[in-house]
């Protein structure tokens, strides 16, 4: 696909990084990748928690971890952009896990303000990145990008919301209740759902992801599960802005892969779907550190054809 073009197209297939992908073992989550290095971020809502790892004269990638999550869900995928030729960092969300301190003034909300001039701040505070917004964060992401475009090189949405305004209504088999629930109460949904392992994730990683909420404030997953429910439309001008998208999802993610699809042909985006759920930077590393590094290759070549 050419990136002039901005056609949808579909990435990926049964190959080595599928199989590579087949044959991951249970692993350590609080247990950091080799060389990697953790500083603190002063953001407007307060310090994040940062983890790096590779050259920083290398092109720069920005891994954004959604509600719920933390920097350390990228521990297998970011390795492998590395080994690559990129230079990745990530940061915990205000309020989540090591970033729990940050947030609004006693007695504010953690809005969608809020948590974008975090997410511009750490991007103005290096090189244009190629930036992936995991879940929540690529609405984040795709706000940032409508603000301030000449910081993105490209853009991956991996398992992101797909439908604008309230984004709970097309998750498969439980979305006509969020109708009926509010941002608290969803979250308590959503937290009963991970603790009780509803994602029948390996034993490790249950352990490590029930461990974060000892940290992450329950304000911020209420909060943040209510913007969801007013999602923002801003895909025309994602489309209109010429930087390149990929969205990426599993078969069996929370949003059935038809809507995921329909968003790609709004956004002019390429898609990109693996046998897995709603974490393929856990579950599909290989397979995705491959689209993206193809994405940012042609990202990269019309930066240099313009």
């Amino acid at each position: 696909m050419s990136i002039g073009e901005r056609r949808p197209g579909v990435a990926g297939g049964d190959d080595d990084a599928a199989r590579l992908d087949a044959g991951l073992p249970d692993v350590d989550w609080s247990i950091a990748p080799v060389g990697a290095t953790f500083s603190r971020f002063a953001a407007p809502s307060g310090e994040l928690a940062v983890v790096s790892l590779g050259d920083p004269s290398d092109p720069r990638v920005v891994l954004i971890p959604g509600v719920t999550g933390s920097k350390e869900d990228f521990y297998l995928l970011a390795p492998i952009l590395v080994a690559g030729g990129y230079f990745v960092q990530s940061f915990d969300l205000a309020g989540q896990y090591e970033s729990a301190q940050a947030g609004p003034v006693p007695g504010g909300r953690y809005t969608y303000g809020l948590l974008v001039s975090d997410v511009l701040a750490f991007l103005r505070s290096g090189e244009p990145a190629h930036v992936l917004g995991y879940s929540f964060a690529g609405v984040l992401a795709q706000l940032a990008l409508v603000e301030q475009p000449g910081l993105f090189r490209s853009l991956t949405l991996l398992t992101t919301p797909p439908e604008p305004g309230q984004a709970f209504r097309g998750v498969r088999v439980i979305g006509w209740l969020s109708w009926f629930l509010n941002g608290r109460q969803g979250a308590g949904l959503m937290i009963w759902g991970i603790v009780t392992n509803k994602n029948k994730v390996p034993p490790s990683r249950l352990a490590f992801v029930r461990s974060r909420f000892d940290l992450t404030r329950r304000s911020s997953v209420d909060d943040i599960v209510g913007l969801m429910k007013r999602v923002p439309d801003v895909r025309g001008q994602i489309n209109r802005s010429r930087v390149p998208v990929l969205v990426a999802t599993g078969t069996h993610d929370l949003w059935p892969t038809h809507l995921h699809a329909a968003n790609a042909q709004v956004l002019g985006a390429t898609l990109a779907v693996y046998t897995t759920g709603h974490s393929p930077c856990e579950t599909a590393p290989h397979q995705l550190a491959r689209d993206m590094i193809a994405l940012f290759h042609r990202a990269e070549r019309a930066e240099q054809s313009r």
